[in-house]
């Protein structure tokens, strides 16, 4: 029963405070550390350790393959020079750094002390502990600030490759106490772990692969998902292959991840998504607070060192300017030599300001505090070494995490902005939709009835035609249809639901019959309110767009980017009849001004069919994209 109190306390308190750092706009993060520490505090608090087979074994690999499986295989290819460079090169150069700082400061002061100095292997065991940045950090605190895309995808791929790379750095300094260990045997046995590691995460993958494509059922595919990240893990760690656990989490979660769409169906991904963001919830905010309600028990065990407080003090600070300082120290000169060298890469450049800020975005986590547990307990000043991790873990997470959005905002990177999204999504959907009428005319028969097939267009034109409403609001709102819609499929939802509640309550229908009839207004509630909360709150001031892959269309290269309207005041056929319109369309051609397809009449597409001027531009506020009717194309 204590157990089972102590853990509804923590996850009450891990909701709680994960709700409260929302409201005050403060990263839960940053907060859930500090409530940690304070809490570690009061006397009926017991004393929590964590273990790090508990951190590297139950809470490392579902939040590696929570991260991955989201992670887009893509981006991380284009930038897996960057991410390499860091993951790799970085953690190494850290691991390194630190080892001798540790080692030089910790022999000329621990002598002052009278006591033994540190041997070089410990304090090559303190770099690698401290060397690797937090995936679940990196990612919270990233995305709560707004980073470009690019920035976050970097460092997301840092985060999820770098824990092999430090684990390894530490086995072999551990090792070392042994054996002193030659560059040949640590080279090999890197690339034993890092390759064994990426082996096993694809075979691992390619199983549950085709173990999912034979899973109908969302419950048990969801179940085998949860089991998924253990499996990779247990499988590269045994110790007939003793490859890179966390590297075969990643590799599986990435495949499955982007092989989603093909071996589940569209319930299970929905399950599975639904799961995976409650579990990445408890477990990453649950290790925030962990993190900090270590404090206490390791500062008591700290108190009994025989090292002077001014050589903890020197040495702390010492290794924490070291980890702070030697990111950019590696990141500026490597990047430049990195494109001198092998030139830019398929992505381009990383702009120095997202550099200074990839440089300052280096908290450690939850692996830092587990990783320094894994010394044995004899080694010279642990309690210094485990209070070192602690103090660089919430000193980076307070330090760092608190003033990268201010860093950010003295860097001027835009986040990534919700109109040019939508933008995007209503061109995809608009493209998608086309691509599925086309389908559709290739299966229709003489026998298909013909209201149906009208449906059926409808739905998909009704569904692109929501994205481009969500575009071009003036200052003075108004309903759009897709929101009318909404708001009178709510209103019919309610009755609904309210008439098979009053069937179940008078015991007519059988109660499994009335649960699959909610499940389904359920399913249609459930897409109202993801529309709802998708819309744009606001817009940029100069919306753009990328050009397709395959460079514009010609007639989008040909077409002037801006003419003379004949009516600014508003569409001209709606003027004339008294219409309405919810968006409007310039016509580049003729200047003629038509509404767009959302409204009524679809004056802009009539104007094509007439006229057969092929490009259109947004005469919204703000807006200058253009659109070509002919390959239905964004330019």
């Amino acid at each position: 029963m204590e157990i089972a109190i102590e853990i509804v306390a923590l996850v009450a308190l891990v909701a709680t405070g994960a709700a409260l750092a929302n409201r005050i706009g403060m990263s839960a993060p940053l907060l859930l550390v500090v409530v940690g520490v304070v809490a570690s505090y009061l006397p009926f608090v017991p004393r929590v350790e964590l273990s790090h087979e508990v951190v590297l074994v139950g809470f490392l690999p579902p939040l590696l393959y929570s991260a991955a499986i989201k992670t887009s295989l893509v981006d991380f290819s284009q930038h897996r020079r960057s991410i390499s460079t860091l993951s790799v090169g970085l953690v190494a150069f850290t691991a390194v750094g630190v080892g001798f700082v540790a080692y030089w400061l910790l022999g000329a002061l621990a002598e002052a002390d009278g006591q033994k100095p540190l041997p070089l292997w410990a304090a090559f065991a303190l770099g690698a502990v401290v060397a690797p940045p937090d995936a679940v950090a990196a990612t919270a605190i990233a995305r709560k600030v707004g980073l470009p895309r690019r920035v976050v995808t970097i460092l997301e791929g840092e985060s999820l490759l770098n824990d092999a790379t430090a684990l390894v750095c530490l086995r072999t300094a551990i090792g070392a106490a042994v054996v002193t260990p030659m560059f040949l045997d640590v080279s090999l046995d890197f690339l034993r772990a890092a390759g064994g590691g990426i082996v096993v995460g694809l075979v691992v993958a390619i199983v549950l692969a085709k173990i999912r494509r034979r899973f109908t059922d969302p419950v048990l595919d969801t179940t085998l998902s949860l089991t998924a990240p253990f499996i990779a893990y247990v499988a590269a760690e045994n110790h007939y292959i003793h490859a890179s656990g966390v590297l075969a989490v990643v590799v599986t979660g990435l495949l499955l991840g982007h092989k989603a769409p093909i071996i589940q169906s569209a319930a299970s991904r929905i399950s599975e998504r639904t799961n995976w963001r409650t579990i990445q919830f408890l477990l990453e905010n649950a290790v925030f607070l962990l993190i900090g309600l270590q404090t206490r028990w390791i500062l008591d065990d700290l108190s009994e060192s025989p090292l002077s407080a001014r050589t903890i003090a020197l040495t702390t600070i010492g290794v924490f300017l070291t980890v702070v300082l030697l990111r950019p120290i590696w990141m500026f000169p490597v990047t430049i030599l990195s494109r001198n060298i092998l030139g830019r890469s398929r992505s381009g450049p990383v702009s120095w300001q997202a550099l200074t800020v990839l440089s300052w975005a280096g908290m450690r986590g939850v692996v830092t505090l587990a990783a320094v547990f894994v010394l044995p307990e004899n080694t010279p000043h642990r309690e210094l070494l485990v209070f070192i991790a602690l103090a660089v873990t919430a000193g980076t997470l307070l330090l760092q995490g608190s003033t990268l959005p201010w860093l950010v905002r003295r860097m001027n990177l835009p986040g990534p902005d919700p109109a040019e999204d939508a933008l995007q999504e209503a061109a995809v959907l608009q493209a998608a939709h086309k691509a599925g009428e086309e389908e559709l005319d290739k299966v229709l028969t003489a026998e298909d009835p013909p209201r149906v097939v009208e449906l059926l267009r409808q739905r998909g034109e009704a569904r692109a035609l929501a994205a481009w409403e969500r575009l071009g609001r003036p200052e003075t709102e108004y309903e759009t249809p897709s929101e009318a819609y909404r708001r009178l499929r709510m209103v019919m939802l309610q009755a609904e639901r309210a008439h098979i509640l009053k069937v179940r309550d008078e015991g007519l229908v059988a109660d499994e019959v009335l649960q699959r009839a909610q499940i389904a207004l359920d399913i249609e509630e459930s897409i109202l309110d993801r529309a709802e909360a998708d819309d744009v709150g606001g817009q940029s001031d100069d919306l753009r767009v990328p050009a397709p892959p395959g460079g514009p269309c010609d007639h989008l290269a040909t077409a002037p980017v801006v003419t003379t309207p004949n009516t600014p005041e508003g569409c001209e056929e709606c003027l004339a009849d008294g219409g309405t319109w919810v968006h409007l369309r310039l016509c580049l051609g003729c200047g003629h001004v038509g509404c767009c397809d959302s409204s009524q009449m679809k004056h802009a597409s009539k104007h094509f069919a007439q006229t057969e001027h092929p490009v259109m531009r947004s005469f919204e506020p703000g807006e200058n994209w253009r659109w070509c009717f002919v390959d239905e194309t964004l330019g």
